[in-house]
């Protein structure tokens, strides 16, 4: 039966392509229809004009699909409920689409708000009921809609100091009283506080959100975002009160510390101004008159608050006995505040923010804690975590409790800072001495397991401080659990790992004075990263950004936002733009980042091949196979030239690679000119790469590390004849040279797994996921890691580069997981897990797999288990989906489902055996497979 409910995924909706022209701050334009697919439930203030629908279906029916969809769109509840689409009636469409299903009504307006609900027909021709009802809100679609003015002071105000290595800037005060004289209908708060903000209506704050907005490419754009404040605003005096924070905006070194990386100083860091704000509230009467609270020069504005000085690299500093209590609240006495000015825009163009914010979103008790010195605390959080401590403490007033915070502490017990290198990570509360004071900061972040405190009256007990665990909300979309406890902690700790690097981008680490959006850290790891969360939203975004930062020239950074400079015009880097557009694609069907970066990709491609392809290869390549683990424990990079992979290697197999994806955006844009140039560079390039590079005698390329051989075969430039013997050598280079170990540094890990479970030897993919002695995963566990290390040999190496918390040497091992080990996979070619590919890889000693993925049709599961010769397997397949399952057997004959033979079960189509396996369709429902695998 065709269930009555429906779940709605939500309003997809997002931000609007820079080149088909985003709304300016200065010029009034329509927002153009191009926008990035994003998940998000009940968004408010979206500025697109055609938003997409997506929703997920139910049926206790096996092979339930989506025959036909109806959509209502109404502009109020009332009608809504009376089923009168007067914005939007689809009508019956025969589609099987249930996600990004675009809208295509009535015309939006600013600040309008929208309900909407579906209804569906099955194959069978059952109708359901309506789904309930969700909604969206539009934001301010045009400048003429901003009333509010960018206000602040330019200039820095007494306490700061922003001409020095460390800088100082203490956070701003805004207010202004108003009166709202009616009983209020409606009421939506519009606001951008760089670097970060909160807003208070009342003495309250709204929302839960923190660090906010998100992270943007300054002085180019900046992201505003939108709260319902019907409830918050009362008849008769209000206030309406902003917080700013400094952020990445107000620059953490304005003065450069020259920054050492692959032989090149960074010293060209960013400083955009000082803390600025534009806002309003737009209230609706019941009435129906209209009234817009504004920010103008009839705020005032303070910086003689309670926070003295924030900085993310070097820490926030609360004084308490300067606190401006009731400084949100109509009626207080602002006498001594100045007026705020006009103040240069913040940025050129606003955007709607459309990612989940970053919230506080889970805590941690210490396990631990010991007297290091008389009054030096030192706390073990027993995690390394990323967020921040609230401390409680009971003392006189005035009296300083200083925390400083490391992912390490040296033999003496002491906190190792040498990895935080120029950051002060120093958090200070001074004490206002009424009874017990709670504090934890707003506009800093630290990536910690161990805390020291100095200045706490007394000696602390384990609830002195709590950890408070923050990054992106993205939905959680995935679970993975095994037999096996080592990989088991591995998956644990690359979980905290990456969602600790969430932070409106994907930061490379959170603890030292770096926290940079390295492109390429994510380039494979995205795809991995997207069983765990959604992080469509978060991607989509970082797409944006790193458009945003290419050049007129074409040239795209290595770090996106450019809040370091770096223009190396690499290959391997900047490759993460075109394969995170792909990897949207695939893992969420989102086709339109691949439409609107198209022509920004395209012309760093044309780019490259003008500024470093002769004769189809690429010599030039920035930072090779990085971080290879050396012999030496004590050193970051390897000296031995066996280690190393070829540069020129590394560049031209990435464009290669990038000409493939290329040509199918090209295809998938209509663009068959392009597409077919593509495929002419693509086969060129082949040719001259296997002449250049493949040693036909030796069946190796270049010098035959595992990192060029992978390359050649993933990314299918071996010759045909030749790719056993390859393979041969890369899995002989890891088991006898390298001892059964991880050879590869980023670029070749990234590839590692899947490619030696695909051609044959998962036996040695599974060696290496579960080695505990160096170089591996299993080691960094066995050395009381519980995140991922930026260097394999994390715990002997250079302090200089030694991050706690980075997940660049992941590569594809959680993609190895979820696909090859659980078997949970989409279909290439038909995108977003709309067909399922699930084909488990039973392996070594591993006898069970249990694992769950909410793809955008809903929650897929994979659940096998080997037991006394027999393969028991238990999946869930999403309504409205297919997939294509193959179950470890010898024959159909010792195929079971349920109690009777799995060819003859209800949903099940035999297709034939394949690679010691049996294959089979299945629609949607819970199917139990069992085979004899052994006799």
């Amino acid at each position: 039966m065709l269930s009555k409910t429906l779940k709605l995924l939500g309003v997809c909706a997002g931000i609007v392509y820079l080149l088909a022209g985003c709304r300016q701050y200065t010029t009034p334009q329509a927002v153009p229809e191009n926008l990035t697919c994003e998940y998000l439930k009940d968004p408010l203030g979206i500025d697109v004009i055609k938003p997409r629908l997506s929703w997920i279906s139910s049926s206790q029916t096996r092979g339930f699909m989506q025959h036909a969809y109806r959509i209502l769109v109404s502009s109020s509840i009332n009608k809504l409920n009376k089923d009168a689409g007067d914005i939007w009636d689809s009508g019956k469409i025969e589609s099987d689409s249930s996600i990004n299903i675009r809208y295509n009504g009535m015309p939006l307006q600013s600040g309008g708000r929208y309900f909407w609900k579906v209804k569906l027909w099955n194959n069978t021709g059952e109708e359901s009921g309506w789904s309930s009802v969700a909604t969206w809100s539009v934001g301010l679609l045009d400048t003429s809609d901003w009333k509010g003015k960018w206000i602040g002071n330019d200039e820095p105000m007494p306490g700061d100091n922003v001409n020095a290595v460390y800088t100082r800037v203490s956070a701003r005060y805004l207010r202004k009283d108003f009166a709202s004289l009616k009983k209020v209908k409606a009421a939506t708060a519009y606001l951008c506080g760089l670097g970060l903000s909160e807003l208070y209506i009342n003495g309250k704050k709204i929302g839960d959100a923190v660090l906010s907005p998100a992270l943007a490419e300054y002085p180019k754009r900046a992201w505003y975002t939108t709260y319902d404040v019907t409830n918050d605003i009362k008849q008769g005096r209000n206030a309406f009160g902003i917080l700013l924070g400094n952020g990445r905006f107000v620059g953490v070194r304005v003065k450069p510390v020259p920054v050492y990386y692959d032989n090149n100083f960074i010293t060209k860091l960013t400083h955009y101004g000082m803390p600025k704000a534009i806002g309003q509230i737009a209230i609706e009467y019941t009435d129906g008159t209209h009234q817009t609270i504004y920010t103008d020069t009839d705020w005032k504005l303070t910086n003689q608050g309670p926070i003295i000085t924030n900085n993310e690299f070097d820490g926030e500093e609360y004084d308490a006995t300067k606190e401006l209590t009731g400084w949100s609240e109509a009626g207080y006495n602002d006498k001594e505040w100045q007026n705020a000015r006009h103040v240069k825009p913040g940025a050129l163009q606003l955007s709607a923010q459309m990612t989940p914010p970053i919230k506080v979103m889970n805590k941690v008790k210490p396990i631990a804690v010991f007297e290091r010195a008389p009054g030096v605390f030192i706390f073990d959080m027993g995690q390394n975590m990323v967020g921040w401590v609230n401390l409680k403490v009971q003392g006189k007033r005035g009296q300083k409790v200083a925390m400083r915070f490391a992912e390490v502490l040296k033999p003496d017990s002491n906190l190792n800072l040498a990895p935080i290198r120029t950051a002060k990570v120093t958090d200070a509360y001074t004490l206002k001495g009424i009874g017990i004071e709670s504090w934890q900061p707003r506009f800093v972040y630290h990536g910690f397991r161990y805390v020291e405190v100095r200045g706490y009256p007394g000696k602390p007990s384990l609830d002195a401080i709590t950890g408070m665990v923050v990054h992106d909300a993205l939905e959680e979309g995935g679970t993975f659990v095994t037999s096996n406890a080592v990989i088991n902690k591995i998956f644990n700790n690359a979980k905290w790992g990456i969602k600790g690097n969430y932070r409106s981008i994907p930061t490379d680490c959170p603890q030292r004075d770096e926290r940079q959006g390295w492109l390429g850290d994510r380039a494979t790891g995205s795809r991995g990263e997207s069983y765990l969360f959604n992080n469509a939203p978060l991607y989509a975004k970082w797409l944006r950004d790193i458009n945003d930062a290419q050049t007129d020239s074409g040239s795209i950074p290595d770090v996106a936002p450019s809040y370091w400079q770096l223009n190396t015009d690499n290959i391997t880097w900047p490759a993460a733009y075109i394969i995170i557009a792909n990897m949207l694609y695939e893992q969420f069907g989102n086709r339109e980042p691949l439409i609107q970066h198209y022509a920004s990709m395209n012309k760093w491609m044309d780019f490259i091949r003008n500024k470093r392809m002769t004769n189809y290869i690429i010599e030039f390549d920035q930072y090779g196979d990085w971080c290879v683990p050396p012999d030496d424990p004590s050193i970051i990079m390897s000296k031995d030239p066996k280690r190393k992979s070829d540069g020129a290697v590394l560049s031209t197999a990435y464009y290669y690679h990038l000409c493939g994806i290329m040509e199918r955006f090209a295809r998938l844009n209509n663009n068959m000119k392009d597409a077919g140039e593509y495929a002419n560079l693509q086969a060129n390039i082949k040719k001259a790469y296997n002449a250049r590079f493949f040693d036909i005698k030796r069946n190796a390329y270049t010098n035959n590390t595992a990192t060029t051989n992978g390359l050649s075969l993933f990314f299918g430039l071996t010759p045909g004849k030749s790719r056993q013997a390859v393979f041969n050598n890369m899995v002989n280079t890891t088991m006898r040279d390298f001892n059964g170990h991880v050879s590869t540094g980023l670029i070749g890990v990234q590839f590692l797994m899947r490619t030696l479970t695909h051609m044959g030897r998962p036996d040695v993919a599974y060696k290496l996921a579960t080695n505990k002695d160096y170089p591996g995963w299993g080691y960094m566990v066995e050395n009381g890691a519980t995140t991922i290390w930026e260097l394999w040999n994390g715990n002997t190496a250079d302090p200089f580069m030694n991050s706690g918390n980075h997940v660049m040497l992941l590569g594809d091992l959680v993609i190895w997981y979820f696909e090859d080990l659980a078997g949970i996979k989409p279909d290439a070619n038909t995108p977003g897990f709309k067909k399922i590919i699930m084909k488990p890889t039973p392996v070594a000693d591993l006898t069970f797999v249990k694992a769950s993925h909410k793809s955008p049709y809903g929650w897929i599961r994979s659940e096998w288990e080997i037991k006394n010769g027999s393969f028991t397997w238990n999946i869930t397949v999403p309504a409205n989906t297919t997939a294509k399952i193959y179950v470890p057997a010898k024959s159909e004959e010792d195929v079971y489902e349920g109690s009777g033979r799995a060819s003859k079960a209800d949903g099940v189509k035999l297709l034939g055996a394949e690679g010691g396996r049996v294959v089979y369709e299945v629609g949607a429902g819970s199917y139990k497979f069992s085979a004899v695998i052994k006799k």
